[in-house]
């Protein structure tokens, strides 16, 4: 009965909705994911086995979740904590990267197991968190510039088509920018496959090597804009959508699968914000009681990426380091936008939120301990000496 059911109660909508959210979050910013990796030290089976463990991440506890709890529950992975990852400057070895991902993901069981912790990590300065994110995606968009003298034709050519569309089709911007890219790398036969490449995605078991600066430096902010920048905009995403989140359950479910994962590569999944839009909307499927079937949809569709994850984080592999600038550069100008505008709402804590944002983005490095950890203490110090310290009347 149940699959007649699905089949015949289930519009094209549903299918198509699914698809597209899957080539968004996946041909996105998986660049990001690939250059995460590169800066961590993974050698190209390492990437694959990454992006093959965060695919299945994302598609089996997402349809699970779906089935089980009646809503449309769309994850994906983190990308301002790929973006962090791939800003680090540490010379981690990758165990000692897999290490941060674990602890990162304990952190978030606990927060989603513990209703205490949930309550204090929503009392983090929305603000300093989008402060701290926009720090870690600035290098990264103006590297888009930077490459331009190396590439002249193709970046601007990038950045016509990315503007033509993103005021046109604005989601279809991002695949149409790969979609040009790997055009042109393909008529100058620049598309050959890293040495090795199978055509199925694997998994690469690491042991993780436990650190502290790694998981003050990685671990900690990992968790924090996975939490504050992907989980928390995701269920306010369900709320809005008509589908009360179990808040909890949610989080604890995204820390699970991060902390299964974590050992084969997987930085860590969250619930999806932008992707979940278009998966838990009237044009995804017009009855609301049975637009579950598209999370499940959208679960299916990233389990057959994750089959040929090794060939598809090939291609990103084997781009040239200027061209994957650009297409990294362009899949974050949306994300730093809305992190500008996040760290800029509240008045009383724009000082704060700019010194954030400045000592994170500057890059420094203290006691082997990277610029995301220190913007964050600057933050905190600077709203800390704003309630201590009163001016004399």
């Amino acid at each position: 009965m149940t699959a007649p059911a699905f089949s015949m109660r289930t519009p094209p909508s549903a299918f198509s909705s699914a698809a597209v959210a899957t080539v968004i979050g996946f041909g996105g910013t998986v660049a990001l994911v690939v250059q995460a990796g590169q800066a961590l030290g993974a050698d190209a089976g390492q990437i694959g086995s990454m992006v093959t463990a965060l695919c299945l991440a994302i598609g089996l506890p997402g349809a699970l979740l779906s089935w089980r709890l009646r809503i449309p529950v769309v994850l994906a992975w983190s990308t301002p904590g790929a973006a962090l990852l791939a800003a680090s400057t540490l010379g981690l070895s990758w165990a000692t990267a897999i290490g941060a991902f674990v602890f990162a993901a304990v952190l978030m069981v606990l927060t989603g197991l513990i209703p205490a912790l949930g309550r204090l990590a929503g009392r983090i300065p929305p603000a300093i968190a989008s402060a701290m994110l926009a720090g870690v995606l600035l290098p990264f968009v103006l590297r888009l510039f930077k490459v331009v003298p190396d590439e002249t034709l193709l970046v601007v050519g990038l950045i016509a088509i990315f503007l033509v569309f993103r005021r046109l089709w604005p989601v279809w911007a991002l695949p149409a920018v790969l979609a040009a890219a790997f055009a042109v790398l393909a008529a100058r036969g620049q598309l050959a496959l890293p040495a090795g490449t199978g055509l199925f995605g694997h998994l690469e078991p690491v042991v993780p090597t436990f650190d502290w600066k790694a998981a003050v430096s990685l671990g900690f902010p990992l968790f924090l804009v996975t939490l504050a920048a992907q989980n928390l905009p995701g269920l306010v995403v369900l709320q809005t959508a008509g589908y009360p989140p179990p808040a909890s359950r949610l989080i604890l479910s995204t820390g699970i699968a991060s902390l299964v994962a974590a050992p084969f590569g997987a930085h860590g999944v969250n619930l999806a914000a932008i992707t979940a839009a278009i998966c838990t909307g009237p044009d995804a499927h017009p009855d609301p009681n049975r637009r579950w079937v598209v999370g499940v949809i959208y679960g299916g569709f990233y389990l057959i990426v994750a089959l040929f994850a090794a060939p598809l984080a090939g291609l990103f592999i084997a781009m040239p380091p200027a061209v994957l600038a650009v297409v990294t550069g362009l899949a974050l100008v949306a994300p730093l936008t809305g992190a500008l505008q996040g760290m800029m709402v509240e008045t009383a804590g724009r000082e704060a939120a700019v010194l954030t944002f400045a000592a994170t983005a500057s890059g420094l490095a203290l006691f082997g301990v990277g610029s995301a950890f220190w913007g964050l203490v600057v933050g905190f110090a600077v709203l800390a000496a704003g309630r201590w310290i009163r001016p004399k009347a």
